[in-house]
């Protein structure tokens, strides 16, 4: 009866320590934040070198953490290139093998449920948010423990359906005739000055405004809710804050367009009327985001489209500030790492597109920062890296061990200097069956292999990528080293398309 009694004592002794001892390791971990945007391109906080726009709360997150300047999105599989990055995001796959994973979320396949980032979290005894945008075939509220507002991939609006009218449309083009009134209000727009058949503040218009409150600012609240939650418990937590500004609907309150009065926006250098293989590109005038603005394109309507685009951009720091300041209030800032990055960019007037359905650096490249323990303050780091490197650096953050299925690399050592290069030398880009991209520390070759043609740009000297340097015949042998580097990265990114075949002088 004693020998029992002992044993049992030991038993319960045992257990004791192991669940002390799990609690202390928990406590230990530190919280990881994710605010996540939808449609920002690199060049949209001031701190970044955006004179014209105003970005306090961003710029603070740049002030206090390091910034990865060069962060990039590998592309889309249709024209809702969000998916695919976000796909990415959440399983760490790479492009093409994450299209593959999402059809087995659809299939509801538990195992490649349970290699999400938020099952992968929780097993390390997270706790875990999310609210805000989706757009994953992975149910979010299966991923996360307490998922809020599920979003779609834009705020439903009035501005009615593109698709349709296109034969009616196709068919006044084909004839000469205008088009302007034929176009579903919110489209084709402004097509002037006195162009007022659509307003970014009128609530009547439904998008963000619908259910009564911005959307940006119902993301903020849950957010801020999560956080007094999260405040209750010693659980380390893991919240994805997903904001579908400034994705269009471009809408924002009043006092926030007031702020970028139109005159005052610069027309980028960059500015073409129209691209001149839209077509075959995939962003033709009844691609969503092409069809918002006339053509050809205008400086006037670019100038309205980005003067709504700085003016949401503005509305979603404000709602930033404000979790920042909860997150500060809770007590628990100093042991949280902070994430804020974009599923991709957008053009927004520049070479003659509008959308994100392209492969030049105002559509791939992101904003990324991240701030936290041992994370240096206002560095700047100019190295490869994607966005998607952020679900690698939580699971890190989190103790989780490496996993083989997950593609993308931590960005801690990089951050702290204790990693000499990231591990992306070139960096691969698609979008379709219709484009493909490499670039190297210098240059950027583009290709559409249905025209086909490509293009080279030398980014060092040439930024904004004006000036096409493909007839060169100095640089066909430069063009011929990208060709090789990406023929290796569609061999280790199971991208099946055949290029060999179109290109046979870049061999």
């Amino acid at each position: 009866m004693v020998k029992r009694l002992f044993l049992f004592l030991v038993t319960i002794t045992f257990i004791q320590c192991q669940s002390t001892d799990t609690a202390s390791t928990d406590e230990a971990k530190p919280n990881v934040l994710l605010l996540f945007a939808d449609d920002q391109t690199f060049h949209s906080l001031r701190s970044l070198g955006n004179a014209e726009i105003h970005t306090p709360n961003l710029d603070r997150l740049v002030a206090s953490g390091t910034t990865f300047t060069r962060a990039y999105n590998q592309g889309g599989w249709h024209g809702a290139v969000c998916v695919a990055s976000r796909s990415m995001m959440i399983s760490g796959l790479s492009l093409w093998e994450s299209q593959h994973e999402a059809k087995r979320w659809q299939a509801k396949d538990s195992s490649a449920m349970a290699s999400t980032w938020g099952h992968l979290m929780r097993d390390q005894g997270y706790r875990t948010y999310m609210t805000g945008k989706w757009h994953v075939a992975a149910p979010a509220d299966e991923v996360f423990g307490d998922a809020r507002h599920i979003r779609p991939g834009m705020p439903g609006d009035q501005r009615g359906d593109l698709g349709k009218v296109r034969k009616e449309v196709e068919a006044a083009l084909a004839a000469g005739k205008d088009i302007s009134k034929l176009m579903p209000v919110g489209y084709n727009r402004p097509l002037g000055r006195d162009d007022d058949s659509w307003l970014p503040s009128d609530t009547a218009h439904g998008g963000f405004w619908e259910g009564g409150q911005h959307w940006s600012e119902v993301v903020r609240n849950d957010a801020i809710d999560f956080l007094e939650d999260a405040a209750q418990y010693d659980d380390p937590f893991f919240m994805y804050v997903a904001f579908n500004a400034p994705h269009d609907p471009r809408q924002a309150p009043q006092e926030y367009i007031d702020m970028y009065p139109v005159d005052e926006i610069a027309v980028p250098k960059n500015f073409l009327p129209q691209y001149p293989w839209m077509n075959e590109m995939g962003s033709d005038r009844f691609l969503r985001d092409e069809a918002l603005a006339p053509f050809p394109r205008t400086p006037y309507a670019v100038q309205k489209h980005r003067q709504e685009y700085y003016a949401i951009i503005t509305h979603l720091d404000a709602q930033v500030g404000k979790i920042l300041d909860a997150l500060d209030a809770t007590g628990r800032a100093d042991d949280t790492y902070i994430f804020f990055t974009a599923d991709h960019g957008l053009s927004v007037g520049q070479h003659g597109l509008i959308g994100k359905q392209n492969m030049y650096e105002h559509s791939m490249r992101v904003p990324l920062m991240i701030s936290g323990p041992d994370i240096p303050a206002g560095k700047k780091i100019s190295d490869f890296v994607y966005l998607q490197d952020v679900m690698a650096t939580g699971l890190e953050v989190a103790g989780a061990e490496p996993s083989r299925q997950v593609y993308f690399n931590s960005l801690l050592d990089l951050a702290n200097g204790k990693q000499e290069a990231s591990p992306y030398p070139v960096v691969y880009g698609a979008y379709r069956d219709r484009q493909r991209m490499v670039r190297d520390d210098t240059h950027k070759m583009i290709m559409y292999p249905t025209v086909p043609e490509y293009r080279l740009f030398d980014l060092k000297n040439d930024p904004l990528e004006m000036k096409d340097l493909s007839d060169d015949p100095a640089q066909l042998e430069k063009c011929q080293e990208l060709f090789s580097e990406f023929l290796k990265l569609q061999t280790e990114l199971s991208d099946t398309l055949e290029l060999r075949s179109v290109y046979p002088e870049l061999l």
